[in-house]
């Protein structure tokens, strides 16, 4: 089944997202088994070449809680048919800083017949930008950082860009990846990261804290969204500043 997946993806594909140093590719078949990897995804599992990826499944490669949710991301994908489209994560990057990716993954198919599914995770790092555009961007950040747990319309981001909702919404994809909502989303996530791994708030109160409207909601967007509850975020930092100690 591996090589009819890998039949089905054109050779000429494969080698253009070799080149992709942003974004890492992966190809599965239904076992959950790598059949195709690029260099930059080989880096983010922490292994020298793609001999050393092909043939192996997520929990090969990842720390429990990441292989557990990429293969519930799959299940979904394959059970469903439905592809996953630029969905926000917080994933560890090679080196072991954790950094902010849009994954989209997509079933392959042939003579109507499943065969795998691949996967991109584009790296949010910011891009390069002209000044102005920049500077507007960072007064946006200003006014979320400002904001702390109060709302944050979009009109009011615009604002504070001093340019049109529309424009916001070009300027913050270019330079972020992200749509405004989005933005505000991943700023809330990180603050209650910090707040998780160097607090002793409840959960609850992390919530109320970061701008989530109760611990339920915390609870089930940081799952969604980093592939481990708060509860676990906070034992395994408790556990790596331990070790560090």
């Amino acid at each position: 089944m591996a090589t009819t997946l890998l039949d089905a993806l054109a050779p000429a594909t494969l080698a253009l997202l070799d080149q992709l140093s942003g974004t890492t590719f992966c190809a599965k078949d239904l076992g959950g088994r790598y059949v195709a990897a690029n260099p930059a995804f080989v880096a983010r599992a922490g292994r020298s070449s793609v001999r050393e990826v092909v043939g192996r499944r997520a929990e090969d490669l990842f720390v429990a809680h990441l292989a557990q949710h990429y293969e519930a991301q799959d299940a979904e994908v394959l059970t469903t048919g439905r592809p996953l489209h630029r969905s926000l994560e917080l994933i560890v990057r090679p080196g072991g800083q954790a950094g902010w990716y849009l994954t989209s993954k997509e079933v392959v198919s042939s003579q109507g017949v499943v065969l795998g599914l691949v996967s991109v995770s584009e790296d949010l790092r910011r891009r390069d930008a002209d000044d102005a555009v920049i500077a507007s961007l960072e007064r946006v950040a200003a006014l979320v950082e400002e904001r702390g747990a109060g709302p944050v319309r979009v009109q009011d981001m615009a604002r504070a860009a001093q340019c049109s909702a529309s424009t916001l919404e070009r300027r913050m994809r270019a330079v972020y990846g992200l749509s405004p909502q989005q933005y505000v989303l991943r700023c809330r996530v990180d603050r209650a990261a910090e707040l998780l791994a160097g607090t002793r708030h409840s959960i609850a109160e992390v919530a109320h804290a970061s701008g989530f409207y109760d611990q339920s909601v915390l609870t089930r967007t940081f799952g969604r969204l980093t592939g481990e509850t708060p509860a676990q975020f906070r034992r395994r930092s408790a556990g790596g500043a331990a070790a560090l100690g």
